[in-house]
């Protein structure tokens, strides 16, 4: 039976992963065993380590590996371990035909509605309201972040919470209002405790969010965290890595910065947002507003 952790370890190891995850490290292994080694220790006395060390060869303790590290010494790293199989991500939809503006905001009425009261993935347990997307259906800027969060469920509306507050400060220094630019997220119903959408669940919902890219055809697309980068984009790559250079997804052009709910856990990093978000802006010819 698997060990019960504690409510304090549990929370801090929860906190401990949402920050790599806000930094695009998002897998996480055991270490494998040989089992002559477990053999081995299995007649051999227990060699304790020193008070305030770590036993880093403990097949218990977690092993992070994040993915371009796995990938520069293949041999070394199969030493180490075996990568578990993947699911790969799913094949992303044909981009739709061309909507007239006027007809946008139907087109997505017609998406929401096929939705209805999804049970497609396990999230809809859980879930008080669905959060669709919210905003001008024919907006020039559109952002993408990972699932709702207890203010989100509550209202059925996305960035409502501490978080999006942030965003519609975000919003507002490029000189523009919420409601004239459109915002949705990866999965539709709140993951339990806030956690990463699971493979099933991101598969399951991302085609929905695709289809309402088709629709509004926004100019730039604007991903918040490594999640949101990581569905749009169907590969895992650090956040790093992706930052300060424009992508391209389905015809629109995507930039990628951190998550207003990290921001708010390190202020330090507004500095570095707000520069993805002038990559932005310069796409859009947008200048900052005048201050005064």
């Amino acid at each position: 039976m698997a060990q019960q952790l504690d409510p304090a370890t549990r929370d801090a190891l929860l906190t401990r992963v949402r920050f790599y995850r806000d930094l695009g490290l998002t897998e996480f292994y055991r270490r494998p065993v040989d089992p002559a080694l477990l053999a081995k220790l299995a007649i051999e006395p227990e060699e304790q380590p020193a008070p305030g060390s770590q036993n880093s060869s403990d097949p218990t303790l977690p092993v992070f590996a994040p993915e371009n590290a796995r990938n520069r010494d293949p041999q070394s790293a199969s030493a180490l371990r075996e990568d578990p199989p993947r699911n790969p991500f799913p094949i992303a939809p044909t981009i739709s035909p061309v909507v007239p503006a006027a007809d946008r905001a139907a087109a997505l009425q017609i998406i929401r509605d096929e939705i209805g009261d999804c049970t497609r993935c396990p999230l809809h347990a859980g879930r008080n309201k669905l959060v669709f997307g919210d905003g001008d259906p024919a907006a020039s800027l559109m952002f993408v972040g990972e699932g709702p969060g207890a203010d989100e469920d509550a209202q059925g509306l996305p960035f409502v919470g501490k978080a999006g507050q942030l965003l519609n400060n975000m919003i507002a220094a490029m000189g523009l209002k919420r409601e004239g630019v459109y915002i949705a997220n990866v999965v539709k119903c709140r993951p339990p405790g806030n956690r990463v959408p699971e493979q099933e669940e991101g598969a399951t919902c991302s085609p929905f969010l695709f289809r309402q890219i088709d629709v509004i055809r926004p100019q730039v697309l604007v991903a918040l965290g490594a999640t949101a980068a990581t569905w749009l984009l169907g590969a895992r790559q650090p956040l790093a890595g992706l930052r300060g250079r424009v992508h391209s997804v389905r015809g629109a052009k995507l930039i990628v910065t951190y998550h207003p709910a990290y921001l708010l856990r390190d202020p330090r990093q507004k500095k570095e947002a707000w520069a993805d978000l002038q990559i932005a802006m310069k796409e859009l010819g947008l200048k900052p507003p005048a201050k005064g």
